[in-house]
């Protein structure tokens, strides 16, 4: 299953799972393909203003830095040796160490309002009412984003200078959310 074969979207609600989405459908009064339809279109917008973002030079630094700490977040050895390793949420601590910081969690927060404005205006669903799925959706964005950043630094789908301000910013972030933008 490479990132190439799957949607980040479908990823999103892979990692979601029946009964977050459910919580979500009965938050938008609407059955669980209709919550589908606006987590698709959420997940959506919020990968096309990262790569907006990734593509601004004043906010490349920040996406480049909080891309990098999601990969740390991924790859730092989370239990004892013999433990099984933290999955999706739990790699980040929990809602409580999401809401306790990290640069990428802080982006997408920062992120939120114009994205609920978006999706509202297209959807006709309060902003409000987008916002609360939002904040739902963020851990799992989160951890979608962090394992697929480092799958793709771990697989060398990354040029070796991704860092780098021509561009490979932006290529990774094609990879890593599936170049839909």
């Amino acid at each position: 299953m490479s990132d190439d074969s799957r949607s980040f979207e479908q990823d999103v609600l892979d990692e979601l799972g029946d009964d977050r989405l459910q919580e979500i459908a009965g938050l938008l009064g609407t059955d669980a393909s209709g919550a589908q339809d606006v987590v698709g279109t959420t997940v959506s917008a919020l990968s096309g203003d990262l790569q907006g973002r990734a593509a601004d030079p004043a906010g490349a630094d920040e996406v480049r830095q909080a891309f990098a700490e999601a990969e740390a977040v991924q790859e730092a050895p989370q239990a004892a040796p013999g433990d099984q390793p933290l999955q999706g949420v739990a790699a980040f601590g929990g809602l409580g160490g999401l809401a306790a910081g990290g640069m990428m969690s802080g982006m997408l927060a920062k992120m939120s309002r114009p994205v609920a404005n978006a999706v509202a205006k297209k959807t006709g669903i309060p902003a409000a009412t987008v916002t609360r799925v939002i904040e739902m959706l963020i851990p799992v964005v989160l951890a979608v984003l962090s394992r697929r950043a480092a799958g793709t630094k771990a697989g060398g789908a990354a040029p070796k200078g991704a860092a780098a301000p021509s561009g490979g910013l932006g290529d990774l972030l094609g990879q890593i959310l599936g170049g839909k933008k």
